[in-house]
């Protein structure tokens, strides 16, 4: 029993130019929809944003080697 070629159809999807405020309800009352994601995963959000923010304070304050680490890698 061989393969049987299968015709397809192509389908093109369009909006009505009458109906294009379909993004619009996203918008709608966001604060109060960030505030629901935060508060329900707040523990989650605690642990990817303390490293993130600890991080990206004591670069700043670590004395500069680029240029061993260029001379090293190249």
């Amino acid at each position: 029993m061989g393969k049987q070629p299968v015709r397809m159809r192509a389908v093109i999807y369009a909006l009505s130019p009458f109906q294009q405020k379909t993004v619009s309800g996203l918008w709608n009352d966001l604060p109060s929809k960030i505030h629901h994601k935060v508060s329900e995963n707040w523990l989650s959000a605690t642990l990817l944003l303390t490293p993130v923010v600890g991080v990206y304070s004591v670069c700043p304050a670590l004395p500069g080697k680029r240029e061993v680490g260029a001379q090293v890698l190249s």
